[in-house]
């Protein structure tokens, strides 16, 4: 195996939560010169595409990096024994949804130059509706179903902006091809 582009001299931690731990590394390119890299360290996620009645079912949350409400597929980090199980969990807990059939569409490296974080996209069908069980953190989550005609209007106008939900609908689309 060929020695990585990139060598780790050393790591250390600038800041760490729950959610994310914020790493600089020094590190060694293949020039022999040092630099610094900094990183977030992320658990995996889950991203989930509802389907039903060709259409999609959203959700849209205000998002506070961004100072703005966005529209996207449910997503998130659910502590679960798979991952499959944690899609579930996502989707019933945002959108009330449960799905009779969960068929991974692939796996996404969310940005790659930043983050460790890699998403699994599961497709959703069979949906059955009930309630929603959102976090506290999600109080001002709303959801709505729309066509496959309206979302790709709202990708258009700039209404869906999310990389995860737009690469997911590009997976959609592969698979069925």
């Amino acid at each position: 195996m060929s020695r990585p582009s990139i060598r780790q001299i050393s790591s250390r931690v600038v800041y760490s939560n729950d959610w994310l731990t914020l790493r600089e590394d020094t590190v060694e390119r293949l020039d022999g010169s040092h630099g610094l890299y900094g990183y977030l360290e992320r658990p995996d996620a889950v991203l989930v595409i509802p389907w039903e009645d060709d259409g999609f079912h959203l959700v849209e949350e205000y998002r506070y990096p961004m100072r703005r409400r966005s529209w996207s597929f449910p997503q998130g980090f659910a502590p679960a024994a798979t991952p499959e199980e944690a899609a579930a969990m996502e989707l019933e807990q945002e959108t009330g949804l449960r799905a009779s059939e969960l068929r991974l569409l692939g796996t996404l490296d969310l940005a790659h130059a930043i983050s460790t974080e890699h998403s699994r996209v599961y497709l959703a069908t069979g949906l059955r509706h009930g309630e929603s069980a959102r976090e506290h953190t999600e109080q001002d989550m709303r959801q709505t179903w729309v066509s496959r005609a309206e979302f790709e209007q709202m990708i258009r106008k700039g209404s869906v902006r999310d990389a995860g939900s737009l690469a997911a609908y590009s997976l959609f689309l592969t698979s069925r091809s």
